[in-house]
């Protein structure tokens, strides 16, 4: 199974997030299938690559709960059921 999920790049203490399209077995720091944006939770800064999100949850992939809810607050939801 896919899922999207956050994988962790930065400095010490200073972490920054990738949200990726990964295989639910794999490990978090592996090769992703995809990359589909950068969360930064010390900036609250998210980019997110809409049309490559919105194709992965159209194929089913499964996103975890705290890239559901960044997701949630870009409204990505209704452009998948739409």
């Amino acid at each position: 199974m896919v899922k999207l999920r956050l994988k962790r790049f930065g400095k010490k203490r200073m972490p920054s997030y990738r949200i990726v399209a990964i295989n639910s077995t794999t490990r978090r720091d592996a090769r992703p299938l995809e990359e589909l944006g950068i969360y930064n939770p010390r900036t609250k800064e998210t980019r997110l690559e809409v049309e490559a999100i919105v194709t992965r949850l159209k194929q089913g992939a499964q996103p975890t709960d705290t890239v559901r809810a960044i997701l949630e607050k870009a409204k990505i939801f209704d452009l998948v059921g739409a």
